[in-house]
Formats: structure tokens, sequence, C-alpha cells
């Protein structure tokens, strides 16, 4: 919980990462069901947390598609290690999970996040006003 605590300024507005116990035993429980998977992003050296990727509402039949969201922890942002993880991410939602498609939806302001998700081949498809309800708020996206 201490990453969650260093790391609020940099999550701002555009996440809520588990802060107590009880949260992070919740994500824990959610990344077990069907329509979800967790991906934590861990340096080789030392097994520090370095952020998260969340596949979920995983859809089959038809569609094959998924909602991804991430966040990075503030001792290891910008320092490319959110982008390797999301490529091995993207490797085992295409070739194990066997999805066709999977979206990334991105505040507008975050232009971090929004060059995490360019490097890795994705591409803007729209704009949608008030789409994601983040710290209390209706906010807009880029998908």
């Amino acid at each position: 919980m201490l990453r969650v605590a260093e790391s609020r300024k940099l999550h701002g507005a555009w996440v809520a990462a588990p802060s107590t116990r009880k949260a992070f035993a919740e994500l824990v429980r959610r990344s077990r069901l069907a329509n979800r998977k967790t991906y934590f992003v861990r340096l080789l050296e030392t097994g520090e947390l370095v952020g998260v990727f969340n596949v979920e509402e995983i859809v089959r039949g038809l569609f094959h598609c998924a909602f991804l969201g991430y966040y990075a922890f503030s001792p290891f942002a910008g320092r490319g290690y959110m982008s390797e993880g999301l490529a091995l991410v993207l490797n085992d939602v295409f070739k194990k999970l066997g999805l066709h498609r999977i979206e990334a939806n991105v505040q507008p302001e975050n232009l971090v996040s929004k060059r995490l998700v360019k490097r890795r081949g994705f591409r803007l498809e729209g704009y949608s006003s008030r789409y994601l309800k983040i710290a209390g708020r209706w906010r807009d996206h880029e998908r």
C-alpha cells in the first residue's frame, strides 16, 4: 500500500489504485473471474511492484475483446517498465487468451498514458464524453 500512497500525485484524477489491504484483496479476487485478468509488472532484480494492467470485461463469442486499464507507481514511472510490461500483456492477450481486440480508454489530458499505448500500436478511434466515473466524476476519454 506504500507505493499507492507515494503515487497519489502521479495517479491524480486518472486512476484510483487500491490503497488498503481490503481493496487490494478485492482486486485479486476480481482478477480470478472469467471475464478479467490482472497482470502485475515487477522488477526482475528485486520483485518490487512497478505497475498493474487490468484486462477487464472480456467478451467471447463473436466479439473476443476486452478493455485495458493500467497504472504505474511513481518510483518507476517514465523508465520504460510499463512499455515493456504492456508488450508482454498484449502478447498474452492475443496469443494465450485468444482475443481479437483490446481497447484502452485514456483521459485526453493524460499525455504519458496516450504515448504508452501509441508506442504499442494502439490508434485513436474516437472520443467519448463523460465515459467513465473516476474519483467521483464522469470523465471524457479517448478510445
